[in-house]
């Protein structure tokens, strides 16, 4: 990050070790990477400010950083982000719910991650409303043509018709373990939920980073969608993964 010229990106993406406190393996006994920190939550924030200040430099005055984390660390690197980008440039704190594993007897299951967006500069940044899935429409009245409204003092409310606009809050399964998406990575994401930030925060040949790219699905989300991308990993195998599945998808 430190060779790149400041402002040349435009929207990146930083899915970090969480902080968890132990060696993170997949199916693969191969791919693993350690997630403990000696020194706890301190040692992982100073692991992580470095590089989330050179992230704030390498961003345009339009650009936007989605930080993907889970529930050891997240609210630590809220405020770390806050001090870095601004408390005035928070745009969301994204909750990506997946329900899937197993059930816990002494607290309710943790089933989502945390994904904290930022702005480099709020009100200049770039945003696409997404809209999917379907407006509640049971008991509504129908027009001539059969569509669906409610009734107000200005005369009939007509819902999109592309769908209703996304929240906060994304249902987006987690990758099974029989997915043919899986690479063996651990902690891999879904290439849905990458290709969502990618529509929402970035226009066609604008340029992606990933600097923790493992198996490198945001750089593939990019690429799909016709965005430039860059990623690096520390790990030799994790851009071997990411290679291959740049070169053959």
């Amino acid at each position: 990050m430190r060779a790149l010229a400041a402002g040349s990106i435009d929207l990146i993406y930083a899915d970090p070790p969480f902080g968890t406190g132990r060696v993170r393996v997949d199916h693969n006994p191969a791919h693993r990477y350690d997630d403990r920190w000696p020194g706890g939550v301190r040692m992982y924030l100073a692991f992580l400010e470095p590089r989330l200040r050179q992230m704030h430099r390498l961003l345009r005055p339009s650009g936007t950083i989605y930080v993907h984390l889970d529930w050891h660390a997240a609210h630590y690197v809220k405020v770390l982000l806050d001090e870095i980008f601004g408390y005035g440039n928070f745009l969301n704190e994204i909750i990506w719910s997946y329900r899937t594993g197993g059930l816990s007897r002494a607290w309710f299951a943790r089933k989502h991650d945390t994904i904290l967006a930022y702005a480099r500069s709020r009100g200049r940044h770039t945003f696409h409303v997404l809209r999917e899935g379907r407006f509640r429409t049971d008991g509504m009245k129908l027009d001539e043509h059969g569509r669906p409204y409610k009734m107000t003092r200005r005369g009939r409310l007509y819902f999109h018709a592309e769908g209703p606009a996304l929240t906060d809050v994304w249902e987006i399964p987690f990758l099974s373990t029989v997915s043919r998406e899986r690479t063996g990575w651990p902690g891999q994401k879904p290439l849905a939920l990458l290709e969502r930030i990618v529509r929402a925060s970035s226009n066609p040949g604008d340029l992606v980073a990933d600097f923790f790219c493992g198996s490198g699905t945001a750089l593939l989300a990019a690429r799909r969608l016709g965005r430039r991308w860059l990623g690096c990993d520390i790990s030799p195998r994790a851009v071997a993964v990411a290679r291959r599945r740049l070169t053959e998808g």
